[in-house]
């Protein structure tokens, strides 16, 4: 099974630690963030696995050659000219995701103790064109689902701010959080090959939710940890 990993952001949050080190390399009990999901992935059956890079791209790419890749296929797709956002990141993988088979996506800097084959699984056999690992936490901006976790609209509680535009009545719908893992159809692809370079995956959903299935998956018992600011990195090694 075949994965990716994104660890091309700036990780602004994490500063000053990421003013010298790339996010997907900052420790957490012990070990780097990228190993944590890399390792994740590999118990769980993904055994080639692209990452994309554009912060301290070279530090990503030793670490790794230090590592001899894990035992895996490991790539990178690189993004040092231009970062182009996740859904422009993921489209740029399009000729290693090559067989025509689903692939996950996984956010470098979510820990969590998600089954990922089980997850597999479950798309697999409902064959959406995405599902997306979703829960009821807390936090200002949310998906929105129907009764049956179909995509529908987005909306920022602080702002008011809902997509795609002309989106109405969001108290309708089922709020749930992303989660920063998702399963794709390799038919995406095909979907975006008219996009621009650099664009959000979460806006390509929204304005293709009406003809596409985007489904929400929560699971049991579900924890995770979005280690992306510096107040969550004590409380990441108490998760570990």
């Amino acid at each position: 099974m075949k994965a990716m990993i994104f660890a091309a952001g700036m990780g602004t949050r994490l500063k000053p630690i990421t003013d010298k080190l790339p996010k997907a390399l900052v420790p957490v009990a012990g070990k780097p963030l990228l190993e944590h999901i890399i390792l994740k992935l590999k118990s769980a059956g993904f055994n080639e696995i692209i990452v994309n890079v554009h912060h301290f791209p070279n530090q990503i790419i030793g670490f790794l050659k230090s590592k001899n890749n894990f035992g895996i296929r490991i790539e990178i797709s690189d993004e040092r000219d231009l970062l182009l956002d996740t859904g422009g990141g993921i489209r740029k993988t399009a000729w290693f995701f090559d067989d025509g088979k689903p692939f996950l996506v996984h956010n470098v800097d979510i820990l969590s103790n998600m089954d990922l084959h089980a997850l597999y699984r479950q798309h697999v056999r409902t064959n959406p064109l995405a599902t997306l690992v979703v829960s009821e936490r807390e936090t200002f901006r949310y998906l929105l689902f129907n009764d049956d976790l179909r995509l529908q609209g987005w909306i920022n509680e602080k702002t008011g701010e809902t997509k795609p535009a002309g989106f109405k009545k969001p108290e309708l719908y089922k709020k749930l959080a992303f989660s920063g893992i998702q399963i794709l159809s390799s038919k995406i692809f095909d979907m975006m090959e008219k996009s621009e370079p650099k664009f959000p995956i979460m806006d390509f959903y929204l304005a293709n939710s009406k003809t596409q299935n985007i489904s929400g998956f929560i699971p049991e018992n579900y924890r995770m940890i979005d280690v992306g600011k510096l107040d969550v990195l004590d409380e990441a090694d108490k998760f570990i």
